[in-house]
């Protein structure tokens, strides 16, 4: 769907929080709302049709929210996946969002939280599987030995985390695989916390 105007934007927002609360708008009453003109109001909402927003029925109170809309809303009313993570070797943490999963029933609902699809087996031993998704809280600093997402330069692993004396400890759990903890400088300006580890599930 095209983005909209800053103006289409407002438009659609009156729109859409009247038609929630089933009280369809009139044009008459958009342009009184947001002290547009009748014909500006008209013009917008043109835009809105056209962009694939909303449908009208006909009438006084005609306007709805398109078909399309309402799916690509219900498609993107959960939790982001913007990428993958390494458990095993690091690997680019792709900043695009490459889809959206409802979580709400297993962890709750968050508008922070985001997902991240794991690559590797060193945490196996956690449980955390090679093609599992991890759920993210965001936080720059975590308790000592939680699990957590790390960015190295621009690159995300996740481990279980441990703050020593002038460096941080990347923990692997995999035992039989035989990986080896990380040790970075404590400071280094190439590492970040991203965040902490809330859920692991994975799809079947």
């Amino acid at each position: 769907m095209e983005p909209l105007t800053e103006k289409q934007q407002k438009v659609f927002e009156f729109v859409e929080k009247r038609l929630q609360d089933n009280r369809p708008p009139s044009q008459r009453e958009v342009a009184e709302h947001l002290g547009l003109a009748q014909n500006a109001a008209y013009q917008l909402i043109n835009y809105l049709k056209k962009k694939g927003y909303l449908v009208d029925l006909g009438g006084h109170r005609g306007l709805r929210l398109s078909r399309e809309y309402l799916e690509k809303k219900r498609q993107t009313d959960g939790v982001p996946v913007v990428g993958r993570v390494a458990a095993g070797e690091p690997i680019l943490a792709q900043e695009n969002i490459e889809g959206y999963i409802d979580l709400k029933d297993l962890f709750g609902r968050s508008k922070n939280r985001f997902i991240l699809k794991v690559v590797g087996d060193s945490m196996a031993d956690e449980g955390i599987m090679d093609g599992d998704y991890v759920v993210i809280q965001p936080r720059q600093k975590i308790e000592n030995g939680q699990i957590g997402v790390v960015l190295l330069d621009d690159e995300a692993t996740v481990k279980r985390i441990y703050f020593q004396r002038g460096r941080i400890a990347l923990e692997p759990a995999n035992k039989a695989a035989g990986y080896k903890t990380k040790y970075i400088r404590r400071g280094d300006k190439n590492v970040r916390i991203i965040g902490k580890v809330t859920g692991c599930f994975r799809m079947l």
